[in-house]
């Protein structure tokens, strides 16, 4: 777990220069906010941020079709 937290803390923003095409992108959902990593189709990291839960629909709207995987942990609460 410690290198997984590591890997998402380390950079929050990653620039994208504008002919890369984004194909597959991961977010991590938190309580307050999730953790965003595109990938091109060669698997090379060209997105990686932090986003407030409020800009998630907006910004995923910016972005050209591609692929989401959503991961998270349930806790669930009684």
């Amino acid at each position: 777990m410690g290198r997984m937290v590591t890997f998402l803390m380390s950079v929050y923003t990653m620039s994208q220069t504008p002919n890369t095409a984004i194909a597959v992108i991961g977010i991590d959902i938190g309580k307050n906010s999730f953790h965003v990593v595109g990938h091109d189709a060669r698997g090379a990291i060209v997105l990686r941020q932090k986003w407030p839960r409020g800009q998630v629909e907006a910004r995923l709207a910016n972005l050209p079709r591609c692929l989401i995987g959503i991961g998270g942990q349930i806790c669930p609460t009684l």
